[in-house]
């Protein structure tokens, strides 16, 4: 039985929105390695019965995918308090998805939010790039 939730334009908001750690695989059926990667991603699953493990057909939720600028699939996504934390293409083997998860665990995300408001206040100073 799966443990991933499949992520529409409907209810991607309320899903990230409801759950604190959130993990998206950007995929399609007929992509090989997406094909690779699910056993992978379903055992991480169950592995992590606290997390929510979801999946975004990119053939299906064209939107999604462009919202996101997935380029290439499969792409995994973290996304932690609302954030994105993790954004990377390829299929990764079960040990390098499992450190992946650990790190994320271990952020803290105060720190992150410190971050990313630095960085938006650096950016607001610099003003536009042209």
């Amino acid at each position: 039985m799966s443990r991933t939730v499949e992520l529409t334009k409907e209810n991607f908001d309320q899903t990230v929105t409801d759950n604190e750690f959130v993990l998206i695989d950007f995929w399609a059926a007929w992509c090989g390695p997406c094909r690779q990667f699910a056993p992978v991603y379903e055992q991480a699953a169950e592995a992590n019965p606290d997390l929510v493990f979801a999946k975004v057909d990119t053939e299906a939720q064209p939107e999604l995918a462009e919202a996101f600028g997935i380029q290439s699939i499969p792409t995994l996504m973290i996304v932690r308090d609302q954030v994105a934390v993790f954004s990377q293409p390829g299929a990764l083997p079960q040990a390098v998805l499992d450190d992946v998860i650990g790190q994320a665990r271990g952020l803290d995300m105060d720190e992150v939010r410190k971050s990313i408001a630095a960085e938006e206040k650096q950016t607001e100073a610099s003003g536009p790039n042209v």
